[in-house]
C-alpha cells in the first residue's frame, strides 16, 4: 500500500493560477509563491455574500488514528464533486509534531491538501516570521533594560519567553545573558514552540494588518519594579514587528489532490492555545466560496471548545454545522483495547469506547446549540458488525452519521457526508450559538464552567496564588476576556491515561497567563507544558532527501 507521501508525489498538481480561477480570485489579487502556492491580499477581492461555515472536530486523538484533517479535506472534495463551490480554510502544520510525534498534517491518503512536502516543511515562510516577530521583541526587552532600563523593567519579571518551530525539551528553562556585563543581565529565561507563541494567536485572531499592529503593541512583556505592566508598546515594537508579518498575514493558497482551492494559514496548538487557522483565512474562504470547511485542533474539548468560546467570540463567524470526527480504531481505544487488537473486531470495546463520541456529540448539541453531524473515517479493519453497532448507537441518540471513503477515494469517497452537511448548512445559519460562558461572569467561574460543563470535572483546584492573579488581572481590565485552557488532548481530564468520558475527577488550574494582544487569559491544567520535547522514536528519524531532491518519509 503507497504511503501518503507516495500518493502525494504521484498526484498530478496544477498550476496556482489555475486554482486561483476555480476559486475566483481575480489575477490582481494574488501573487505565486512558486509554480504551485500563492499568497492572497483579502483587501482586493470583491465583495461577495458570505458562504456557510462548517467546523470539523473530533473526539480525543487516539495513537489509533482519527484523521480530522482528512475527513475535512474530502468533505469538501465531497462538496465540489457534487456541484456546490466550496473551498477549505485549514490550519499550518508546525515542523515540531511534523519532526516529532504526530508527523506532518497535510491530510492522508487521496485526502491531502498539496504541495505536501512543502507545505509540511517552510511553506511560505510564516511561520519563520512569527519566530522572528516573536524573538524581535524579546530582544527588545533585553536591550532596554542593558540600555539604561528607562521604564524601570524588572528582570526578575520579564515574562516573555523566546520562540522556535521545533521540539526542544532542553531550552525550556535557560538562562541567559551569562558571559559578563556587555552580554546583558543573567536572567532566567526559556523558549515556547512558535505554535504556543501568543504572536502566533494574536496572527491568526487580527481581522486585519491595523489590528494586527494594536494587539502587538498590548502584548504584556514585563513588570515594572513598582509592579506596573510593561507592552510591546512602551518599547515602540508593533511596528518593526508588523513589518515582519505584513506578508505572512496575507492567506496561503493551496489545492487538494482532487483540485479544491485550499487556504492554509496559521497553526496555533489546541492544546494550548485556541487551536484554530486565522479568522482572515477564514473571513476570505467566505468571500469566495458557498461553504467552507475549515477545523479546529484535537478533540472538541479543546478545539471545537476555543474556536466557539474564543474565534467565533472575538470575530463574529458562526458555522452552521459541527462534524464531529471518529474511528471504529479509535473509539475502541477509549474502551480499553489494547493497541495490537485495534484490527480486530471489538464490540464491546466499542460499546465501551462510544461514551466519548456521545459527550462530545452532547456539548455540540445541548452547551453550543449547534446542529452535529458525525463522520466515520474508514478503516478496512472495520466489520460490519462494528459499523452496524455504531450506527444505531448514533441513531439511537438522533445523531445524523456517514462513512467517509476520503483516504482511498478522494472526495468520491465523502460526497454522502458532503450532501448531509450541506442539508444541514443550508437550513442553518449559526444563529442558534451560545458560548459555554457569559461575558461578564469572573475569569475563575469561567474556567470553571469550561471544567464542569465541558470536562464534567467533579472539582477544580487552584494553584497557590492563582486565584489572587485572577483578581489582579480583572482589577487591570480583562475581567470580560474569554479563557483558554490550556491542557492534555488526550483526555476529558487533565490526566492523558484518563480515556472514554470520565466525571467527576479533580482538575487542576496550577498557573494562569494573560495573553493581552489575543484578548484571552490562559490557564494551564495538569503538567501541560509549551515547549514539547521529541518522542523517544522522532519521525525526523526516518525522513529522508535522495540525490534529485526528493523527500520520503513525511507522512
Amino acid at each position: 500500500m503507497p504511503t501518503d507521501i507516495e500518493i502525494a508525489q504521484a498526484a498530478p498538481i496544477r498550476p496556482i493560477q489555475e486554482i486561483a480561477q476555480t476559486a475566483g480570485i481575480p489575477e490582481a489579487a494574488w501573487a505565486p509563491y512558486g509554480r504551485y502556492m500563492a499568497k492572497v491580499n483579502p483587501a482586493l477581492l470583491p465583495e461577495k455574500q458570505p458562504g456557510r461555515l462548517v467546523l470539523v472536530t473530533a473526539i480525543n486523538p487516539t495513537p489509533a488514528g482519527e484523521g480530522k484533517t482528512t475527513v475535512s479535506i474530502a468533505l469538501a472534495d465531497g462538496m465540489r464533486k457534487n456541484g456546490r463551490k466550496a473551498m477549505l480554510a485549514l490550519r499550518e502544520p508546525s515542523l515540531g509534531p511534523v519532526f516529532g510525534m504526530k508527523g506532518g498534517a497535510a491530510g492522508g491518503g487521496h485526502a491531502q491538501v498539496l504541495p505536501m512536502e512543502q507545505i509540511n516543511l517552510h511553506f511560505t515562510g510564516d511561520l519563520h516570521a512569527i519566530t522572528s516577530a516573536n524573538n524581535l521583541l524579546a530582544a527588545m526587552v533585553d536591550n532596554h533594560i542593558q540600555q539604561g532600563n528607562l521604564l524601570g523593567i524588572d528582570p526578575r519579571q520579564v515574562t516573555w519567553r523566546r520562540c522556535m518551530d521545533v521540539n526542544d525539551r532542553q531550552l525550556r528553562a535557560i538562562v541567559s545573558g551569562l558571559g559578563g556585563k556587555g552580554n546583558g543581565m543573567p536572567r532566567e529565561d526559556g523558549f515556547d514552540i512558535t505554535a504556543a507563541s501568543e504572536v502566533m494567536a494574536v496572527f491568526c485572531l487580527a481581522s486585519d494588518l491595523a489590528d494586527l499592529k494594536k494587539r502587538l503593541a498590548r502584548l504584556q512583556v514585563a513588570r515594572t519594579f513598582e509592579g506596573k505592566p510593561v507592552t510591546a508598546g512602551d518599547l515602540h515594537a508593533e511596528g518593526a514587528m508588523t513589518a515582519l508579518l505584513v506578508d505572512a498575514l496575507q492567506p496561503n493558497l493551496v489545492q487538494t489532490i482532487d483540485g479544491t482551492p485550499c487556504l492554509i494559514h496559521g497553526g496555533p496548538f489546541a492544546n494550548i492555545a485556541h487551536g484554530c487557522n486565522s479568522v482572515i483565512a477564514t473571513r476570505t474562504a467566505l468571500r469566495l466560496a458557498d461553504y467552507v470547511v475549515t477545523e479546529a485542533g484535537f478533540g472538541a474539548d479543546l478545539g471545537a471548545e476555543k474556536f466557539l468560546d474564543i474565534k467565533c467570540r472575538q470575530s463574529g463567524l458562526r458555522p452552521g454545522c459541527v462534524v464531529l470526527v471518529a474511528t471504529i480504531r479509535a473509539l475502541k481505544h477509549h474502551g480499553g483495547c489494547p493497541k495490537e487488537e485495534l484490527n480486530r473486531e471489538g464490540l464491546d470495546y466499542l460499546r465501551a469506547g462510544l461514551g466519548n463520541l456521545m459527550r462530545h456529540a452532547s456539548h455540540v448539541r445541548d452547551v453550543w446549540h449547534l446542529p452535529c453531524v458525525v463522520a466515520i473515517n474508514h478503516f478496512v479493519s472495520d466489520t460490519a458488525e462494528e459499523i452496524s453497532l455504531l450506527r444505531a448507537a448514533c441513531e439511537a441518540e438522533g445523531l445524523p452519521v456517514a462513512f467517509c471513503d476520503g483516504w482511498a477515494k478522494g472526495g468520491e469517497g465523502a460526497t454522502k457526508l458532503a450532501d448531509l452537511v450541506c442539508g444541514i448548512l443550508d437550513a442553518s445559519d449559526g444563529s442558534s450559538l451560545t458560548f459555554t460562558y457569559p461575558d461578564e461572569a469572573p475569569l475563575k467561574d469561567k474556567i470553571i464552567a469550561v471544567a464542569k460543563r465541558i470536562y464534567h470535572a467533579g472539582s477544580v483546584t487552584f494553584g497557590a496564588g492563582v486565584e489572587k492573579q485572577l483578581k489582579s488581572l480583572e482589577a487591570e481590565g480583562w475581567a470580560n476576556a474569554p479563557v483558554c485552557i490550556a491542557k492534555t488532548q488526550y483526555s476529558f481530564s487533565d490526566q492523558p491515561k484518563l480515556l472514554g468520558a470520565p466525571e467527576g475527577f479533580p482538575l487542576t488550574i496550577r498557573q494562569v497567563r494573560l495573553s493581552a494582544g489575543a484578548g484571552f487569559v490562559v490557564a494551564f491544567a495538569g503538567d501541560i507544558i509549551a515547549m514539547p520535547g521529541l518522542p523517544r522514536h522522532p519521525a525526523a528519524e526516518s525522513i529522508d532527501v535522495d540525490n534529485s531532491g526528493r523527500i520520503s518519509g513525511l507522512f
